[in-house]
């Protein structure tokens, strides 16, 4: 997968795994980074699909309706290059904590929702449910910020409290931060999900 590594300055911290928006590129969300944890190192990835020319993570068959095959593909997918790319930079494969917005916040969720030690811990703006129908893994001890808009036109209000839901069910440590926005991402959403972070 097309990605950049940024080896941080303190190996203590975890890994952050950048997940771009649906025509993003692995550069978005650097800016992110530095923000949530500046000594962390870096793995930015680039979605694998394209929908008319834009980089996404998976495929979609109409706006919001997800293609539920290409979802498990990619993820599994994302799963095995996260091993890779542990073992070629030399970091703690067990410490990677999720970053994602959009579409890469799906693929993130994703990554939950099908395996037990997938990530660390997860910060997801704007997501939507990837997948129904599916018994989630024991999350135990798994932190998941969410952050969403009360007027959000991609993601509704039910489906981010049904988000929240199906994690606690998994047993992960849900917050769920509300903007009174749309889809964007605001200052404040990233400024609430950096406390989030440093108080974990």
């Amino acid at each position: 997968m097309k990605h950049l590594f940024q080896k941080g300055n303190d190996p203590s911290r975890p890994t952050l795994l950048l997940l771009h928006g649906t025509g993003g590129t692995e550069q978005d969300l650097i800016p992110l980074a530095q923000i949530i944890d500046p000594d962390a190192n870096v793995l930015s990835v680039r979605g694998n699909v394209l929908e008319n020319g834009m980089p996404r993570f998976f495929k979609r068959l109409a706006e919001g309706i997800f293609d539920e095959e290409d979802l498990v593909f990619r993820t599994k997918e994302l799963y095995e290059f996260l091993d890779q790319a542990a073992e070629k930079y030399g970091f703690d494969r067990g410490q990677i904590i999720a970053i994602g917005y959009s579409n890469g916040a799906n693929i993130a969720a994703s990554l939950l929702f099908h395996y037990q030690h997938a990530l660390k811990g997860a910060i997801l703006h704007h997501p939507m449910v990837p997948i129904r129908g599916i018994e989630l893994p024991d999350l135990s001890g798994i932190p998941v910020f969410i952050g969403a808009g009360t007027n959000d036109p991609f993601c509704s209000s039910e489906e981010s409290l049904e988000l929240e839901s199906l994690f606690e069910q998994a047993n992960a440590k849900v917050h769920l931060h509300w903007e009174n926005k749309g889809h964007q991402l605001t200052g404040t959403e990233v400024e609430a999900a950096r406390s989030w972070y440093l108080s974990k």
